[in-house]
């Protein structure tokens, strides 16, 4: 599942994927696009989409700038599994 939510830009995690469509926040490209890299320059946020060494998008935003992200819920550790006593079952 799936979560659209509306954060500010300070809050915009590695792997969310934020959309660059008309609206309120108009970006080139109009497409949902993964984020790969976060930075904080300037007292600025730059979110990062696609390569950074090659292809990207680079969108800077104030850190209070409001945007609608869609996030995946991160996986839960796995449990380990139970394992049988040792023992010769007498």
């Amino acid at each position: 599942m799936t979560n659209k939510i509306t954060v500010v830009a300070s809050e915009v995690r590695v792997n969310d994927h934020i959309y660059n469509g008309t609206g309120s926040n108009a970006h080139p490209t109009f497409a949902w696009e993964t984020v790969t890299e976060v930075r904080q320059e300037d007292g600025l946020i730059l979110l990062i989409t696609g390569n950074a060494k090659g292809p990207h998008g680079e969108f800077w935003l104030e850190p209070d700038e409001s945007l609608v992200v869609i996030r995946y819920p991160e996986a839960a550790a796995p449990t380990p599994a139970a394992k049988p006593k040792a023992g010769h079952g007498h």
